[in-house]
């Protein structure tokens, strides 16, 4: 019996879970983690996750007892291994799909990414390497016959890629550049678990960017930069 309790914000990383619980059907409950208060900081999240970073996720094991998984991509595994038993959005372990999907979910752990600061050497340099990593979306999709990542269905590395891809304009990078990348997201948009997860435990901005300038965008930015500068600061001490 599960008892799945989710500990999120609205981030790319945080809404990888919910759209995944959700693509799941399983039941769960929220706590929205207040970044900007560094609730993730406080003693009693610290037992959760001992890096103070969301997600994480509470469990009642196999055993009886209280689970405690941090790392977004570690949350989607255990919840495939443990709860997929249909392999809705995973295929069996084992198989050579399985490994394709953990290549794809270690790849965007590993690299598909924002720069917080705002210093015009990384700026030029971040927007060159997701222009690089969407490419190489862009290349897998232009070679699946599903539109999806890894063989015939949506899967975690579709689910853990999305919200840093719908985020493109938030990255600085016009995803009309990449036309397969633009509609696999809103192939995934059209899926009714990711619509409800990505606005998970608050309002997904997606719609609201597309609108925005350049100057509006930034402005918007410049709030999320200042807290998260300051967490990094506080971290390095």
């Amino acid at each position: 019996m599960s008892d799945i309790h989710l500990y999120t914000s609205q981030t790319p990383n945080g809404i990888k879970v919910s759209i995944l619980l959700e693509e799941l059907g399983l039941k769960y409950k929220v706590t929205n983690i207040e970044l900007s208060k560094n609730t993730q900081k406080e003693p009693w999240f610290l037992e959760i996750n001992p890096n103070g970073r969301i997600p994480a996720l509470t469990d009642t094991f196999t055993d009886g007892k209280l689970i405690r998984l941090f790392e977004s991509g570690s949350i989607m595994q255990y919840l495939t291994d443990r709860y997929d038993t249909e392999h809705k959005v995973s295929y069996p372990k084992g198989s050579r799909e399985y490994y394709e999907v953990n290549n794809w979910l270690m790849w965007q752990m590993g690299g598909l990414g924002y720069a917080p600061e705002k210093i015009e050497y990384g700026i030029n340099r971040y927007k060159n390497e997701t222009r690089r990593l969407y490419r190489t979306l862009e290349t897998q999709l232009n070679a699946s016959k599903s539109g999806y990542l890894v063989g015939d269905r949506c899967t975690s590395a579709d689910i853990a890629s999305w919200g840093w891809v719908a985020g493109a304009r938030w990255a600085g990078v016009d995803i009309e550049e990449f036309p397969l990348l633009k509609q696999w997201v809103e192939r995934m948009l059209k899926r009714p678990g990711v619509e409800k997860g990505r606005n998970v435990p608050s309002s997904h901005p997606y719609e609201s960017h597309q609108g925005l300038t350049e100057e509006e965008l930034d402005e918007k930015a410049a709030v999320g930069r200042k807290w998260i500068q300051a967490s990094m600061k506080e971290d390095a001490k």
